[in-house]
């Protein structure tokens, strides 16, 4: 294995020593390893000093390691530029053919392209952590836990292998550097979103939130490595010279992929139902587990975000003199199609972030009503009530129905993630898209629509009148 990787290693140490060589982007890296942790350890000062006038040292605690994240941040911005123009700025200087022209598998000239654009500003993101350490120290004495500061090194080594693989994948897949430059928005919008998220987590004191978020992180950046090498191909990155957007081949494809092929509607429908559950199978068994990982997690959360409970009437609970309870049973039709619309909607989201995110982010909006399912069935245990009860009387009657929807909903999104990660099947990545997405449109009419109005019928008519026979036990 080491030798096969010697090859790759190569290209990396080529591509970096060329990047050394140039001004442009040694300056903007040597800027933001020195100066930039100077200018966030004046920042911090400052703050500390102002927050200490009025008694709020806790803001100036938790601004420090926000801070060490931002340092951690800003050298690694810079390696979207070097992975955007790791391919196709070469092919516009006519630089690459020598390169394509090496005696090199392609996932060796790939993986020494990601390497390269990766190493230097990932080495400049750690020694500005380490500038912006020792500053901070000096000046306040402050020193992270060890915890904390391997999550900061951890978090900011899987968030350039993120932007770098997809930059990659970016340069790869499109034809100049004007347009890779445009596509980078993909990847610096959610990274921008997300590190938003992560320091609200930082300023809430939830430092061990921040390792879901690694594992989210590495989970994405293992499949966009895997997308970028399977789906590298120098014949087609040499061949390739203009891109166009054939709306006439994506509807005629997307029309093959709903027919499939089968002449009679009769054997299209048994068909569709004996393949889509056959090829499910795999995501239908991961999905479930991670529903039932999303109730214990919610359950566990109860101790830590308690209810107040003092303030709940446990006696008028138990029975069940419950204020406007009885108008549950009295929910007209309309809110079947409130309830309907509602989920869809919510899968509907679900896969548009599963397809930004090769399922991963899709299966975490499956599993949030587990999750609060789980805290609830917790929470009612605290005062005496059974979890299998309340599962027996609020979520089981539609519950029924409307679990295996999501289950089969998020198995669907997980296949969407599994043909962008996985090699091209029927034609190209962007044929094979469009035929998942058709799978996902018949699964999504045929099978979870169906459940889920169901599901909702169940919801307004049946499970209000086992909620009142349930309190009034």
């Amino acid at each position: 294995m080491l030798a096969e990787l010697r090859p790759a290693l190569i290209i990396t140490r080529r591509e970096v020593r060329d990047q050394l060589r140039d001004w442009r982007i040694i300056t903007p890296i040597v800027a933001l390893t020195i100066f930039f942790p100077g200018l966030m350890n004046f920042t911090a000062a400052q703050a500390i000093n102002f927050v200490q006038r009025y008694g709020a040292e806790l803001v100036g605690e938790r601004l420090i390691p926000f801070l060490l994240m931002v340092v951690g941040f800003f050298p690694i911005s810079i390696s979207l530029v070097i992975a955007l123009e790791s391919f196709v700025g070469e092919k516009e200087r006519l630089s690459i053919e020598p390169l394509l022209s090496t005696p090199l598998y392609d996932w060796q000239l790939y993986l020494g392209k990601l390497l390269a654009s990766m190493a230097p500003p990932l080495i400049a993101a750690y020694l500005g952590i380490f500038v912006y350490l020792f500053g901070v120290y000096r000046q306040v004495g402050y020193t992270p836990e060890p915890a904390l500061l391997i999550q900061i090194l951890l978090l900011t080594t899987v968030q350039a292998v993120v932007m770098v693989s997809g930059a990659v994948v970016i340069s790869t897949q499109t034809t100049s550097t004007r347009a890779a430059n445009l596509l980078a928005s993909f990847i610096i919008i959610p990274v921008a979103l997300l590190v938003q998220g992560e320091s609200m987590i930082m300023f809430w004191g939830q430092y061990s939130a921040l390792w879901w978020v690694i594992i989210g992180l590495a989970l994405i950046a293992v499949l966009l490595i895997r997308m970028g090498i399977t789906h590298f191909n120098r014949e087609e990155l040499l061949g390739r010279q203009l891109d166009s957007l054939n709306f006439r081949w994506i509807g005629a494809t997307f029309i093959s992929g709903l027919k499939g092929e089968s002449r009679s509607f009769k054997h299209w429908l048994v068909d569709f139902y004996r393949n889509t559950f056959s090829e499910l199978a795999w995501p239908v068994l991961v999905v479930s587990l991670a529903l039932l990982l999303a109730y214990f997690t919610g359950s566990s959360l109860s101790t830590t975000f308690p209810i107040p409970l003092e303030r709940i009437n446990l006696e008028a609970v138990k029975d069940g003199q419950i204020e406007g309870l009885e108008e549950l049973a009295f929910l007209s039709a309309g809110g079947v199609f409130t309830l309907w619309y509602h989920n869809l909607r919510a899968l509907a989201l679900a896969t548009l972030l599963g397809i930004a995110s090769f399922g991963v982010l899709g299966v975490l909006v499956v599993m949030l009503p587990l999750g609060i399912i789980g805290y609830f069935s917790a929470t009612l245990a605290a005062i005496g009530i059974s979890p299998f009860s309340f599962l027996a009387a609020f979520v089981l009657p539609h519950g029924i129905l409307e679990i295996p929807a999501m289950i089969i909903a998020g198995a669907s999104i997980l296949r969407i993630g599994a043909t962008l990660a996985g090699p091209a099947r029927k034609g190209t990545i962007g044929s094979a898209f469009i035929y998942a997405v058709a799978d996902w449109v018949k699964v999504f009419v045929l099978i979870v629509a169906p459940l889920l109005l169901g599901a909702a019928l169940l919801e307004v008519y049946l499970t209000p009148e086992i909620v009142l026979w349930f309190f009034a036990q």
